[in-house]
């Protein structure tokens, strides 16, 4: 049995604070939505490699029951196989909730540049300077 826990990427999403100007919220949408697609390929070979070793575990507490060892020593094997399979019960539901959040994320970067892109060429190519949002609800 093997595990390698260390994360495989060095993505980390993106800072918040308070910059929202449209160029720097697409960015960060979209350095969310790779961040979050890095970390539902991790989970899912995580999710993977502790279902083969819950696998290896089973036929190795079969194994050890072949071997005439102790009872005790079959049980706690079969201990270590129920762990690991119901661990990677739990992994698939948050590598399903990961794969969810990266959706909605794409999708919400997608409804922001529909919703503001526009906007935002029509500010970025004039001369003249714009109001700050908010200028005129005072």
């Amino acid at each position: 049995m093997s595990s390698d826990l260390a994360p495989r990427s060095s993505t980390a999403p993106a800072v918040a604070d308070d910059d929202n100007r449209y160029k720097a919220v697409q960015a960060k949408l979209d350095k969310l939505g790779k961040a979050m697609d890095d970390a539902g390929l991790e989970l899912e070979a995580l999710q993977r490699s502790m279902q083969k070793n819950g696998n290896d575990a089973g036929d190795m507490a079969q194994d050890i029951a072949h071997a005439d060892l102790d009872p005790k020593f079959v049980a706690l094997t079969h201990n270590v196989e129920t762990a690991l399979v119901g661990a990677a019960r739990e992994v698939r539901k948050l590598c399903d909730t990961a794969q969810e959040t990266t959706s909605l994320t794409h999708q919400t970067r997608r409804t922001h540049a529909k919703l503001y892109g526009a906007l935002d060429d029509i500010r970025s190519n004039r001369r003249e300077k714009t109001p700050k949002p908010g200028f005129f609800n005072r």
